[in-house]
């Protein structure tokens, strides 16, 4: 396994596994008409911007990649909320590999380059009801701090809580 910036050729792959890791992992948590309407093609040009537009360290796509090619991924940039805060904004990794350490490999990678970056603190959010994301998150070292928001994603009101971590 390795543990690579994503470059632009990488936009196609990342959706596919986006859109995959959404339809399983939120199966039952997001509106099902919502994730069976995902679709990696309409992805792809979000996930080129944003690797386009990456300001390493401080912000960037991470890769996941084994031999079968890009299985997991992890971006990250300054939180909405304070530019001396990071934040993770996603960690996905395909459904077939979950429970083989890639989620943790990307973690300590993204947390590694978050310090390069000089940010004293990360932040993620996390949907209340999914369980075995909070429960590798906390198993990271992550701790809930109190904030909640609700997302309307999919048209369902959804508890989002926020997570975060010290860096350095």
């Amino acid at each position: 396994m390795r543990i690579r910036q994503a470059g632009p050729d990488d936009a196609s792959a990342v959706a596919r596994v986006h859109v995959r890791s959404w339809q399983v992992a939120f199966a039952g948590l997001v509106p099902q008409h919502y994730l069976d309407a995902m679709d990696p093609s309409h992805e792809e040009s979000r996930w080129k911007s944003r690797i386009a537009g990456t300001r390493w360290p401080s912000s960037g796509v991470l890769v996941a990649e084994s031999e079968a090619g890009i299985v997991g991924f992890a971006s990250f940039g300054p939180s909405e909320e304070s530019s001396a805060i990071a934040e993770i904004g996603t960690l996905y990794a395909m459904p077939e590999v979950w429970g083989a350490g890639i989620g943790k490999q990307l973690m300590a990678a993204a947390l590694t380059t978050l310090g390069q970056a000089d940010y004293a603190q990360a932040v993620l959010w996390v949907l209340e009801g999914n369980e075995r994301a909070r429960r590798f998150y906390e198993a990271a070292g992550w701790r809930p701090d109190g904030t909640a928001v609700v997302d309307t994603t999919g048209g369902a009101a959804l508890n989002k809580l926020r997570y975060g971590h010290p860096l350095g």
